[in-house]
């Protein structure tokens, strides 16, 4: 199994921001594929602890996800999002994965820097981009609890003590929002991209209406993560499938209205974040 350099997708994005949707069954990352192709954007297919424990087993989702990159003609990188174990990050790259999100937000600061830092190492060894999240930024629900914000100082602290190839920031988002209501802070967003010398990820976007993303690349947003929006787009789908057609048995009769769904919100989103 390869994935294409995260570096190298970024690249590609700007000067728009680089879309990366979390996949759990197949079909999301079918449509992820397709709607990158349609719009001519590069995408990260992303893969949380939460889908792992979900499959009971890291492989088959990600071997599934990395066919699905190979075969398109996109640009597609294979990434995992939120891993708190060193045991996962290890199996991830283990299965080709070079890009991995290590998330200590409910260690204190000098615990996450230190666990940060261990893997930064093991994963820069590898050639493995990293992704870190500060987290305990004023909140001890993580760094991307209501009203927490990241403060740039300690940004860049953390940045020069772990090695960190890309940081998650809290700016005005939250995880798991099913509507787009969040207000960002762009002018937090600003100064953070103009202090801290990585690419700057923002968590939670699917709570953010367009113009708020739009916004957040404008102001220094690099990577921007979605992953709600696209659950709460198939569970319309199929919701309505089953209410059309009450008898329907064969999954895939609700599962195609689903990833059609997914392709079409990703395809419009790939486009507000290519500004």
């Amino acid at each position: 199994m390869t994935s294409r350099p995260v570096a190298d997708l970024i690249a590609a994005a700007r000067p728009g921001g680089l879309g990366a949707f979390n996949v759990i069954t197949i079909e999301h990352a079918e449509a992820i594929a397709a709607a990158a192709e349609a719009a001519n954007r590069p995408v990260l297919l992303q893969l949380s602890e939460n889908t792992v424990r979900y499959h009971g087993n890291l492989s088959p989702i990600a071997l599934a996800c990395a066919s699905i990159a190979a075969d398109s003609s996109a640009d597609i990188a294979v990434h995992l999002d939120h891993a708190t174990s060193f045991e996962l990050i290890r199996t991830a790259v283990d299965l080709g994965i070079r890009s991995v999100m290590y998330d200590g937000s409910t260690l204190d600061y000098a615990e996450n820097v230190a666990a940060t830092a261990d893997i930064v190492r093991w994963c820069h060894d590898r050639d493995v981009f990293v992704e870190a999240e500060l987290g305990e930024v004023g909140g001890k629900d993580g760094a991307h609890a209501p009203g927490v914000r990241t403060d740039p100082d300690e940004a860049v602290e953390f940045v020069a003590a772990t090695g960190v190839d890309a940081l998650a920031v809290a700016v005005g988002s939250s995880h798991a929002m099913q509507t787009r209501t969040a207000e960002l802070d762009s002018d937090l967003i600003a100064r953070l991209a103009t202090k801290v010398p990585v690419p700057l990820v923002l968590h939670g976007s699917s709570g953010v209406p367009d113009a708020g993303l739009r916004a957040a690349v404008e102001h220094g947003m690099t990577k921007i993560n979605i992953a709600t929006r696209l659950n709460v787009v198939a569970t319309e789908a199929i919701r309505t499938a089953l209410a059309d057609s009450p008898t329907i048995a064969d999954p895939r009769k609700y599962l195609q209205p689903a990833r059609d769904a997914i392709r079409s919100e990703v395809e419009h989103l790939l486009r507000v974040l290519a500004r």
